[in-house]
């Protein structure tokens, strides 16, 4: 294996496993715990710190990297949730299209009722620590840059390409049920990565994810998850 396939790997990896599994396995409370855990494995294995360049912009410090990733996660947040106070945007900007998800009343297999605190823990857990920094890792670190140039590594986290840009906001759209907001989301995260750099969208992705966690929980809003 060539130096160039094992540093691909080392973004890729931990994104396949995730999407692999849930592909293959149910969605089921127990399902995802295993989902995580093995995807945690997996980054464990193959990911070399320094490999990445880019987890903040030259001239930009830890704590206003961290700050704007909060704030970014904060925005993420609100434009994830406050739409679907609209029945309209909850039918027709939702997928699959025509679903009112918010409106369901099928228990949800991540609800402490139905699986136990253990594991709906586990779930925010890996939601915000674990999925979050892979799809970051893979999206706003590796997808990017290769779209640019095959030998990614060599592409600086800052520079700004729009048709790099555009695809990994449609791409990191079509992993999630809410489109519009998705790809609001993809674009927060890229503007952080490219200006601040992979720790402020990883921070920004983390605070979107636990939080949101915690709105689920407390709210009862299991339509998120």
């Amino acid at each position: 294996m060539t130096r160039e396939t094992r540093n691909i790997l080392a973004y890729v990896a931990p994104f396949a496993t995730w999407i692999g599994l849930q592909t293959f396995l149910p969605a089921t409370a127990w399902a995802y715990a295993a989902r995580t855990a093995a995807t945690l494995a997996v980054l464990l294995a193959c990911w070399r710190p320094r490999l990445e360049t880019g987890m903040r912009q030259p001239g930009v410090g830890r704590l206003a990297a961290t700050g704007w990733g909060v704030a970014g996660g904060l925005l993420v947040l609100a434009l994830w949730t406050l739409p679907e106070f609209s029945a309209l945007y909850r039918t027709w900007c939702v997928w699959p299209l025509g679903s009112l998800p918010a409106a369901s009343s099928a228990p949800s297999p991540y609800a402490p009722a139905v699986c136990g605190w253990t594991l709906t823990a586990a779930k925010l857990v890996g939601s915000a620590c674990v999925i979050a920094p892979v799809e970051e890792l893979f999206f706003r670190s590796f997808l990017y840059r290769w779209l640019q140039k095959r030998a990614f590594l060599s592409v600086p986290a800052s520079r700004f390409d729009l048709s790099a840009f555009l695809w990994t906001v449609f791409l990191f759209t079509l992993e999630h049920d809410r489109p519009l907001a998705a790809a609001l989301c993809a674009a927060i995260y890229g503007i952080l990565s490219i200006r601040f750099g992979l720790l402020s969208a990883i921070v920004a992705h983390v605070t979107t994810n636990l939080l949101l966690g915690v709105y689920v929980v407390a709210a009862n809003q299991w339509a998120f998850w």
